[in-house]
């Protein structure tokens, strides 16, 4: 790998894995110094400890959106929590945790059954072979969120189709661009509606328990960032450990077959996978000294999580998927510290239901063409999964 490439290497993989490169460096250096185009320093943080420790250390380090593009506030980023520092952060936040208790997410939990469920069906009645990202992963956690959101019935179409071209990065900057104004538009007029009309969703609860405090932009916000948290990242996580489960026959086949097993399945291939393989970048908030490398004020720091999760010092076998491993449950998968995942319990209760149903329906089921792999990807995954059974 040439020096020019560095820069770029906590973005590839080969397969499931990380590159080689990265674990290289997380052997040879606590702090892995990069020259960006535009001549600026980004200094990348690979090993587990390290990685917990930056996550954990919102004293010295600003998530702010602000240290990006040059705005003096919060107010106007396109990241949800992530690019907001207390104490912003922290209202917003205290709005939104008790929506994602494991008690309110089983309301929701039927209802998760029967978008899978209907997937399934769908599935069963198509011409083989399917791409089950088109099918399964991609719909399923778009309309987990008109759900959890609240969106009408009616609309939910067109939510799927805002959903999708949100997440598409082959059209270019402005396609790109132009679906994210689409997104906050369709989600402020929902909010609008909510605040005339609340209903049962999260979007209704808020209105109803804290309208006074949030304005419908802020309201828009944060359900775009529940969308951008939500839906890329899982629809990556079903299709990935789903190609994992058909290469693994004896896990799948334990999942499918013995009720309870899949939780620790789920932990485990969440650490293995690591879809988000960088959290939001970290800026110094003063000069500091970072595990022995000095780091000016402004510059900005990130964190892979995904080499972070293959630490050898988590334990043996870390390179393969172990259900019965104790650390499991302490992977970086979701982040770490306050801005950590909010949406990690749905998450994992969309991969709970998904995977052994699945499996269940079609016990035969095989992959079936090739499976293309993202390149440079901040969120992993395979653009395909052509499947038979």
């Amino acid at each position: 790998m040439s020096d020019n490439e560095f820069p770029l290497v906590q973005f590839m993989r080969e397969g499931f894995d990380p590159v080689a490169e990265l674990a290289r460096i997380r052997t040879e250096q606590a702090v892995f110094p990069m020259e960006i185009p535009g001549g600026q320093m980004v200094y990348l943080v690979t090993r587990y400890e390290d990685v917990r420790a930056v996550l954990g250390d919102h004293e010295r380090f600003s998530n702010d959106f602000g240290n990006v593009i040059g705005l003096g506030s919060n107010q106007e980023d396109p990241g949800g929590l992530g690019f907001r520092d207390p104490p912003e952060h922290t209202r917003l936040r205290k709005f939104l945790t008790p929506e994602f208790t494991m008690r309110r997410l089983r309301r929701l939990e039927p209802r998760v059954e029967d978008i899978v469920n209907e997937h399934l069906d769908r599935i069963e009645a198509s011409d083989k072979p399917v791409d089950l990202v088109e099918a399964f992963a991609l719909p399923i956690p778009s309309l987990v969120v008109c759900e959890l959101l609240g969106v009408p019935y009616d609309e939910r179409s067109d939510f799927l189709k805002i959903s999708k071209d949100r997440f598409d990065f082959t059209a270019g900057p402005e396609a790109s661009l132009q679906a994210i104004n689409d997104a906050m538009t369709f989600l402020t007029d929902l909010v609008g509606r909510e605040r005339e009309k609340p209903g049962e969703g999260l979007l209704g609860q808020l209105i109803r328990d804290h309208g006074d405090e949030l304005d419908d932009r802020t309201l828009a916000s944060m359900a775009d960032g529940l969308l951008v948290g939500g839906h890329d990242t899982s629809t990556s996580m079903l299709a990935l450990g789903t190609l994992w489960l058909l290469e693994n026959p004896d896990v799948a086949a334990r999942v499918r077959d013995e009720d309870g097993y899949v939780v620790q399945v789920v932990e485990e291939l969440l650490r293995y996978m690591t879809v988000v393989q960088v959290a939001f970048p970290r800026f110094a908030r003063e000069d500091l000294d970072l595990f022995g490398t000095p780091i000016k004020k402004g510059e900005m720091v990130l964190c892979s999580l995904a080499a972070a999760n293959r630490d050898p010092k988590l334990g043996e076998g870390i390179e393969q998927v172990l259900p019965d491993r104790e650390v499991a449950g302490s992977h970086l998968a979701f982040g770490h510290g306050i801005h950590r995942c909010v949406g990690a319990p749905l998450a994992q209760m969309e991969m709970r239901i998904a995977y052994p149903a699945l499996l269940r329906r079609f016990p035969t089921l095989r992959v079936d063409g090739e499976v293309p792999f993202r390149k440079l990807a901040i969120v992993y995954g395979v653009e395909k999964l052509p499947v038979s059974w």
